[in-house]
């Protein structure tokens, strides 16, 4: 449950004090008689319209109209005199702004003292226009009703506009919802969409921390922005954002408390035992729409799915690391030791990456990479560690660890585990059937296998081993390229080939004896 107990606290004096944007509505008066510029001028001197004033902009013809019009989208409402150049100049122009310009949210209001040559049943029925007055009847108030009512109309169809671009981008994020690595684009987009439904103009920021009672860590992530908080920081501690919104972000973790002023809200939220979280919003214009019941809705819930998802992440992570540790056991029984499970586990991935297969294989291939030696804790240990070349009757007993791999990890029922298992039962298999332990020919053998085939052999000739030296990287280009077609499937070979320097770099940034 959150503590929503609003306290009138004193905020830093250098956001209290901060002056609201001077936002107005913009209306573009377009005539060739000077008159009408200022009488519209004069009527509208002293209007105020949710609380902005207005800005008139003048052009004395439809050509000086479409050159504003086409470097300036912001104005709300243009009065539009028919005749101008022309009889119909002004009807032209209402085709242009909507067709050619394709601006449908400006309204436009029709204006004539020639009624004559543009009937007002004519008009409205075949152009897109918001309202048609003739000069001679259109006095100061209905000047005035027209006004507030074209800004009101274009208010809403923009708050209706930003909803929907919003909501798009709440649907693009939630594409990549159940990556951990993704969740801040939808947490950011759920934001925005909120704050667009509320019309509330701001620049927002929602901070989750995370604290187990087993782990004395504990750190501010932000996981929603908007506005002029964008930012491609995860952390609010190295993030540029500035230290007088950072000491009220932690005032309200701190005090357990929300503060709520003209200028700012800062809400804190307690969504599990755990995990607590603060929303801040710095209001751009007044905070009349705000609704501080839908903050709390937001932050409670997109934190309890980033709680659930935080957990998923630690359990796959977890495990990624128990395969490593695995797979590192193996190696280490061998006297292999060093980071070959982890550098063969990142040679797979990317070259899986390079030939493009789908993001789940990559992933999958990453995880089970590690395991593909497992069988070798049946092969007994004089003959792991022997120096010299294994007799035949040795080598019949070395091979049977591919099928042993395979039997220990197929009784699993994971995905993961059962590509391991294909892994460390065809990783031996060559291209051409001279591979063991079913001498597969081609695509009989399965691609991961062929990826792990490379992998495997690059880095294994690039270490030093109990039975042979480390081989230069020329000497293994050499090997590999001499290989192609025959161990190793060609198309695969071609694509190492072309990115041969980022696979070497791998094992230059994983020495043996780094660690995972």
């Amino acid at each position: 449950m959150s503590n929503f107990l609003f306290k009138e606290e004193s905020v830093n004096d250098s956001l209290t004090a901060k002056a609201k944007k001077n936002k107005v509505w913009r209306i573009l008066v377009i005539d060739d008689d000077e008159s009408v510029h200022q009488v519209t001028r004069l009527v509208l001197a002293d209007a105020n319209i949710e609380h902005r004033n207005l800005e008139i902009i003048s052009a004395y013809s439809s050509i000086e109209a479409r050159e504003i019009l086409l470097k300036d989208d912001t104005f709300c409402m243009a009065f539009v005199d028919v005749v101008m150049e022309t009889d119909h100049a002004g009807l032209e122009l209402v085709e242009w702004i909507r067709n050619t310009l394709k601006n449908q949210a400006i309204r436009l209001i029709l204006r004539t003292g020639q009624a004559g040559s543009a009937p007002e049943a004519k008009v409205i029925k075949e152009f897109d226009i918001n309202d048609y007055k003739e000069k001679t009847d259109f006095t100061a108030s209905k000047m005035n009703t027209t006004v507030y009512a074209s800004i009101r109309a274009y208010r809403d169809i923009m708050t209706i506009q930003r909803s929907l671009d919003a909501f798009k981008q709440l649907i693009k994020a939630t594409h990549d919802l159940l990556k951990i690595n993704q969740f801040k684009p939808f947490g950011s987009a759920a934001l925005e969409h909120l704050l667009t439904l509320m019309d509330v103009d701001s620049s927002a920021l929602y901070i989750a921390r995370s604290q187990l009672e087993y782990d004395e860590t504990s750190s501010n992530l932000i996981i929603a922005c908007t506005g002029k908080y964008v930012s491609e920081s995860d952390s609010l501690e190295t993030s540029d954002i500035s230290s007088d919104v950072k000491r009220l972000i932690q005032k309200a973790f701190d005090n357990k408390k929300h503060y709520f002023t003209d200028e700012i809200f800062v809400g804190y939220y307690e969504t599990s035992d755990n995990s607590v979280s603060v929303l801040y919003i710095e209001f751009e214009d007044d905070a009349e729409h705000f609704k501080a019941n839908l903050a709390e809705l937001f932050a409670t819930n997109v934190a309890l799915i980033l709680d659930s998802l935080s957990k998923q992440h630690e359990i796959e992570k977890t495990q990624k690391e128990l395969l490593y540790i695995v797979g590192e056991a193996i190696e280490a029984r061998s006297k292999e030791t060093g980071s070959h499970v982890h550098r063969v586990a990142l040679i797979c991935e990317l070259l899986a990456k390079k030939l493009q297969l789908s993001e789940a294989f990559i992933n999958a291939i990453r995880l089970a990479a590690p395991l593909h030696d497992i069988g070798k804790v049946i092969i007994p240990v004089n003959l792991l560690h022997k120096p010299g070349k294994l007799d035949d009757n040795e080598w019949e007993i070395m091979k049977t660890h591919a099928d042993a791999g395979f039997q220990l990890l197929s009784k699993s029922k994971t995905s993961v585990s059962k590509l391991g298992a294909r892994l460390a039962h065809y990783h031996h298999e060559n291209w051409d059937g001279s591979g063991y332990p079913d001498g597969l020919i081609g695509e009989e053998i399965p691609l991961e296998a062929r990826i792990m085939a490379i992998a495997d052999v690059f880095d294994a000739l690039g270490s030093t081993r109990c039975y042979k030296e480390k081989w230069s990287n020329i000497e293994i280009k050499a090997f590999l390229i001499e290989q192609r077609g025959k161990k190793f499937e060609a198309k695969l070979i071609d694509v190492f080939m072309e990115n041969y320097d980022e696979f070497c770099q791998i094992r230059l940034l994983n020495p043996d004896d780094s660690a995972f």
